[in-house]
């Protein structure tokens, strides 16, 4: 069990080291790249998942009902923690309700379940990233126009998968081996562009940090365990919530906070600590799914 744990996420941090060794000596502007990634080769990816021949919507819906309810839980796990520590709830709440479920969640998936965890993972990857682009941003600033998310790459890449593929239409084999080619481009440049972030990890705030970092993975894992014991879903769904209670924090938090003024300084913090304590709570969810 513990070899089998090692294979699977060795990948994913080795690639994360790798950026992380790249940008201390040539501190590399992935500025552009990370544009790249979310305009084009994540919804290239996503489109790909939800148009494939295993993907049928009506198998996903209570998925995408249930990955809903984890991120309100999620949530409401930040307010309280909030509440209970004197932290803003704006400085909290987010980095606890949305977790790392692309660039972490989606590599995950594959190398720990394979191919057929892609189409559920993106899945419970856009419900999450339909609600930080919306509610998430919201709570930041209530002046935001909710109206605009459509204009959001990877929702568009979202509803146009689910278009398609509902409607039976067969994409053209050698385009649709471009698109996933364009696709399979996004999770390792996910994986190299955290490495490199790492590099600016701000760990003035380390109390803030750690507390923060702790209580996205425990109280989601908690969450998740009351989902399972709760709700009868398929083996591999199963699976998929557990990990999906144990990721850290979305880095995306930290972006959103410097954008809307949100202790941005004090997120960097909760959220690259949260993303190194993966080391242990990612072993931890992989050994509660791979032993059944």
């Amino acid at each position: 069990m513990f070899l089998r744990i090692v294979s699977i996420l060795f990948p994913l941090f080795a690639i994360v080291g790798l950026g992380w060794l790249v940008a201390r000596r040539a501190k590399p502007d992935l500025t552009v790249a990370n544009k790249l990634n979310m305009d084009v080769f994540v919804p290239a990816l996503v489109f790909a998942a939800l148009v494939s021949k295993e993907f049928h919507l009506g198998d996903f819906l209570p998925l995408a009902g249930i990955s809903v309810l984890m991120v309100i839980a999620f949530g409401i796990v930040g307010w309280i923690g909030a509440h209970l520590s004197g932290v803003a709830v704006k400085t909290l709440v987010p980095p606890t309700m949305f977790n790392n479920c692309g660039n972490l969640g989606l590599p995950l998936a594959v190398l720990a379940f394979g191919e057929q965890a892609l189409a559920p993972a993106v899945v419970m990857f856009m419900v999450s990233n339909f609600l930080h682009f919306s509610y998430g941003a919201w709570l930041l600033d209530h002046k935001t126009r909710l109206a605009t998310i459509w204009k959001v790459p990877s929702v568009l890449a979202t509803l146009a998968g689910i278009a398609v593929g509902g409607a039976g239409i067969a994409v053209w084999p050698p385009l649709m081996l471009a698109i996933k080619m364009v696709g399979d481009i996004s999770i390792p440049l996910m994986l190299f562009s955290l490495g490199v972030r790492l590099t600016d990890a701000n760990f003035h705030a380390w109390r803030i940090g750690v507390g923060g970092a702790l209580l996205r993975p425990v109280g989601g894992l908690l969450v998740a365990a009351v989902v399972v014991s709760v709700v009868e879903l398929p083996p591999l769904q199963r699976a998929l919530v557990i990990v999906f209670g144990a990721l850290p924090p979305a880095v995306l938090n930290f972006m959103f906070a410097e954008r809307y003024r949100q202790e941005p300084e004090k997120v960097a913090s909760i959220v690259m600590i949260g993303n190194l304590f993966a080391l242990l709570f990612l072993p931890i969810a992989l050994a509660l799914t791979l032993q059944h």
